[in-house]
């Protein structure tokens, strides 16, 4: 049994993840596209060790037929063809964050809210933003077992978040550092190679930027309306993996210990804890990795019933990729999505 499957925006660096996570997890697919702007289709990507795909020009392409898009070309590219997509019988899966606030728009994370994949209404489904999406798998165990009233969470996101261009960017002005050629900024709003900048997308009229905005909403609709959330969003010069400071105020008593325990039992967590030189994950060490790995869990005593914990992810994979191709799983083991004779 196999599935036609289009990846949508399959030249960028989620795209190119896309094909690559769903050639390493043995995603029963029947067929697969590769899809781009115009200006990319005829161009060559890999699916897998073996397989070259020409990219196709997604303005003229056909939905008919398929089952999945995997959808990561921009939100202003997936306004206007995710719902043409939708139209055409296509279950697509959006990474983009055109559509994940929207009330008839299931915004999942497996391991956290599968149960939304219940009500699709529109045909398509959002993945969150990546750094909600490792910080509500840390929470989702820690809520279920000791309910969560507020969250306090920086962030230290790589330049991969801002796309391909986001990594040249940091390559182009680390070598100009190290040699004092003058740097002009292009894709971020100050220098970003040796430095860091506590400004991710626009900035709204209560201060913050969208990029904190979207935390603290995708965290209220995955995980409980009731739980308060502020972030502080940061680029630093890492290429790949985000990494997160997370302070967690509980409504009922929680020891280090019960803690660990409980991470330790969950889905798509890695606990690295052992309190000494090296005993936890940085973002270089999470790169290709699939789970959401937590460190240096201790006690907050600034508030009742507090914690502190680092969780790193590969903002690439579980935050984008291996999430979105997780949903397609979740909804064949759901019995969602008719199967189809290869």
């Amino acid at each position: 049994m196999g599935y036609r499957v289009a990846v949508v925006g399959a030249t960028g660096a989620v795209g190119r993840e896309l094909l690559k996570t769903l050639a390493e997890r043995k995603f029963p697919v029947k067929e697969v596209a590769a899809l781009a702007s115009g200006r990319s289709a005829g161009s060559d990507v890999s699916f897998g060790d073996k397989t070259v795909l020409k990219v196709q020009n997604l303005e003229t392409f056909d939905f008919t037929g398929w089952d999945i898009g995997l959808f990561s070309p921009g939100a202003a590219v997936s306004a206007i063809h995710a719902p043409r997509a939708a139209a055409a019988g296509c279950i697509v899966i959006d990474n983009t964050s055109q559509f994940r606030m929207e009330p008839d728009v299931p915004l999942v994370v497996p391991e956290v809210n599968p149960q939304a994949l219940t009500r699709i209404r529109r045909g398509i489904i959002a993945n969150p933003n990546c750094s909600t999406i490792q910080m509500v798998v840390a929470l989702k165990p820690l809520h279920d077992r000791f309910r969560i009233r507020r969250v306090v969470v920086a962030t230290y996101q790589s330049v991969s978040g801002a796309g391909k261009e986001g990594m040249d960017e940091l390559l182009l002005q680390s070598r100009r550092s190290l040699v004092h050629d003058q740097i002009v900024p292009q894709q971020f709003t100050k220098q970003i190679a040796f430095n860091c900048i506590p400004h991710i997308d626009k900035f709204m009229e209560d201060g913050s930027t969208k990029e904190e905005w979207k935390m603290v909403v995708e965290t209220r609709k995955i995980l409980d309306p009731d739980i308060k959330v502020i972030a502080t969003c940061v680029r630093v010069p890492v290429f790949i993996g985000h990494a997160e400071a997370v302070n967690v105020e509980f409504e009922n008593p929680v020891t280090v210990a019960e803690a660990r325990a409980v991470l330790r039992d969950a889905p798509g967590v890695t606990v690295m804890d052992t309190r000494d030189d090296g005993g936890y994950i940085t973002p270089l060490e999470c790169q290709g990795e699939d789970d959401t790995f937590v460190s240096r869990i201790r006690k907050d005593p600034t508030v009742e019933n507090g914690l502190a914990f680092w969780c790193v992810a590969d903002n690439l994979r579980k935050g984008a990729a291996l999430n979105a191709v997780q949903i397609a799983e979740t909804l064949i083991a759901q019995g969602l999505l008719a199967k189809k004779a290869a």
